[in-house]
């Protein structure tokens, strides 16, 4: 076989196995993987309900729930880094979108990495990358929580970052989303000191609001008399309990009782949780709890999966991050809501070390193909006589 046949027929394996090995680890790795995730079923006789207007509602909302997505920014971010990550946010989003196609994209807040200390050039940069890796059609709401990293822990966050947060975002931190006659509440968790500070007052005044509202649309439903005097003036909403969001998970001692393929590493899970750090105060806990009866909490901030029970009555499920900085084994929530009832699973993302495997193993097969080629163009041993003949005539 002539010597520009074999060059070219090795030119062409290495092209092969390079750009085989890219559009695999980059693009096509992201179909398979959530292609074995579906949304989950609840029965025709529960998933029935009535929305706001009284009518029936016939499908459940499928909510896509993602957490702690942390942006790079510009002073602690390698741009090595940032590419990595967040095309690996980017390709893992658009292709859950395009094969899910959910209703609702709830974001559980650590949305960016520094927006607690940047400026406003950089918050501005940080703002056009997450609108570019979260672009969506209008057929999927995107709602966004806000975290301690994007205005700061509570001794870090003030009314300007706050504000600036939620006007990126066009709404407040502290509302109810209602779709299909679901009630999904969003909390402001940064702002549950408890110490009285004006943005923590002004978000317990809200919760306090929403949670009449709330009460008062249950006991409307339930009383053929019309409104009640003392729910006069209040804003009515489906009666049914809500779906808590928010970014710090509910008070508990730590992960101990944590299980899963994604839950925190053994050597971490009885590490002690710091209440209004790691967690909420338990009084903050409470009060929650208390206020609005949630029939399932969803949170982020752990960055590890985790499934419990408080009181014995009311579901939380932490939320892992979905970025492979944090973890190897990025993973978000599916959910299925009705008015009456919801069901939920998991949907695990690539793992970052399969890639790296895969780009590994590509990079053995082509240190094999120069061998061969070597070999099979002069001979191992004539290289090897040509090396030592060169090294000689140096000395």
């Amino acid at each position: 076989m002539p010597r520009f046949s074999v060059r070219w027929m090795v030119a062409v394996l290495l092209i092969l196995v390079v750009g085989g090995a890219f559009f695999f680890c980059e693009y096509l790795i992201y179909f398979p993987t959530i292609l074995k995730c579906g949304w989950p079923e609840i029965s025709h006789a529960r998933a029935g309900g009535e929305g706001i207007d009284g009518r029936p509602t016939d499908s459940p909302v499928r909510a896509m729930v993602l957490s702690d997505t942390h942006l790079l920014g510009a002073v602690g971010g390698h741009w090595f880094d940032k590419l990595r990550r967040e095309w690996q946010m980017e390709r893992a989003f658009q292709t859950a979108l395009w094969l899910l196609r959910p209703e609702i994209v709830f974001i559980l807040g650590d949305i960016f990495d520094e927006g607690k200390w940047s400026s406003q050039k950089h918050w501005e940069d940080d703002v056009r990358r997450f609108n570019r890796m979260f672009r969506h059609s209008t057929d999927t709401e995107l709602v966004v929580l806000v975290g301690n990293h994007d205005i700061g822990f509570h001794y870090e966050m003030d009314w300007f970052k706050l504000q600036r947060f939620e006007k990126v975002f066009n709404a407040s931190s502290t509302r109810i989303v209602t779709k299909k006659g679901v009630n999904f509440l969003l909390v402001n968790s940064v702002a549950l000191h408890g110490d009285g500070c004006p943005i923590c007052q002004s978000v317990e005044k809200e919760l306090i609001k929403l949670s009449r509202d709330l009460n008062c649309s249950l006991q409307n439903s339930q009383s053929a008399g019309g409104v009640m005097d003392s729910c006069e003036g209040s804003q009515l909403y489906p009666p049914t309990a809500p779906i808590m969001l928010q970014h710090y998970p509910l008070y508990r001692v730590s992960d101990a009782g944590c299980t899963g393929q994604d839950a925190a590493p053994p050597e971490e899970r009885h590490l002690l949780f710091r209440e209004k750090y790691d967690v909420l105060s338990k009084e903050a806990s409470q009060r929650l709890l208390q206020w609005f009866k949630p029939r399932l909490i969803l949170s982020g901030h752990t960055h590890s999966g985790c499934e419990v029970l408080h009181d014995n009555k009311y579901p939380e499920i932490s939320v892992p991050s979905f970025s492979w900085r944090n973890r190897n084994n990025p993973s978000f929530i599916l959910a299925s809501v009705s008015p009456g009832s919801y069901s939920h699973s998991k949907c695990f993302l690539p793992e970052e070390s399969t890639v790296i495997g895969v780009y590994c193993s590509a990079g053995a097969c082509m240190l094999l193909l120069f061998l061969a080629h070597c070999m099979w163009m002069k001979g191992l041993l004539q290289c090897l006589s040509l090396c030592l003949l060169g090294k000689h005539k140096s000395l």
